[in-house]
């Protein structure tokens, strides 16, 4: 009997060590909109930052095949500018960029700046090289850099007002066509960028596909409310069309512009 028993849990025991590991399981078995930041680091993502001369507004919009998108990579403040922080993220360029700005620094001196002080904690999973980031000021002027350990496609463009970047993309159509259709597109800001993340994804967008979209504007004394910078602050976190969700909702914010334009 004592024999049997420890054929039994040899048995067992080889049984485990032979079962796959849960992160060889493939994607497929997900449900949709499963994935997100703890399941895909590296985060796939299209963004616009943009300027409207006419009205002074600065803003910054984004999509990805990650959730939430919105909350760790586009980055504003009213008369000082904006920011649009990816790929291999290191969120506290946002900030540090707005910091910049306040004090100073160019949007190129600010990238410059914020290179070198960072101290690439996690070569490994988070290399430095790999950060990819946008800075405008509040008078349009913008800086962008692309690591060259971004995730493939990656890269960005640079517009009259404007700039485009993207890793994990079809190609450099993606961020053409986002300039071109954000310096073709009339009306308030919210449209343009709104128009340039149409234009990204239909030219191929985040290889992985999509899940959240996020656009901020902001002026001094542009809100609704008292004391209220933002323009406009929406997210779409988790859809099957977030680009198309998003649309609904600049175009519900114009619609109650318009209402209090004619009051």
């Amino acid at each position: 009997m004592r024999m049997i028993a420890r054929i039994a849990a040899l048995l067992v025991v080889c049984s485990v060590r032979e079962a796959p590991p849960v992160a060889a399981q493939s994607d497929a078995q997900e449900p949709a909109g499963a994935r997100g930041a703890a399941a895909d680091p590296y985060v796939g993502t299209f963004s616009i930052v943009g300027f409207d001369p006419g009205t002074g507004e600065v803003g910054v919009a984004v999509q990805s095949r990650v959730f939430s998108v919105g909350n760790g990579v586009i980055w504003g403040e009213a008369g000082v500018g904006v920011v649009a922080t990816q790929a291999i993220v290191d969120v506290s360029y946002g900030p540090q960029g707005l910091q910049l700005l306040k004090e100073g620094y160019s949007p190129a001196e600010a990238v410059r700046e914020i290179l070198t002080r960072d101290p690439d904690p996690d070569p490994e999973r988070w290399t430095r090289e790999g950060r990819q980031f946008s800075i405008m000021n509040a008078r349009g002027e913008v800086a962008t850099h692309t690591g060259s350990r971004a995730s493939e496609w990656a890269g960005h463009r640079i517009g009259e007002h404007c700039s485009a970047q993207g890793n994990i993309l079809a190609g450099p159509q993606v961020v053409d066509d986002m300039v071109e259709a954000f310096e073709s597109t009339g009306g308030h800001l919210s449209l343009r960028l709104q128009a340039a993340l149409e234009a990204g994804q239909a030219a191929g967008g985040d290889t992985r596909g999509m899940q959240s979209a996020a656009m901020l504007v902001v002026r001094e004394g542009g809100g609704v409310w008292l004391n209220n910078d933002v323009v406009l602050r929406l997210q779409v976190d988790d859809h099957p069309e977030p680009i198309a969700e998003l649309r609904r909702l600049v175009e519900m914010a114009a619609a109650q512009r318009e209402r209090r334009r004619r009051r």
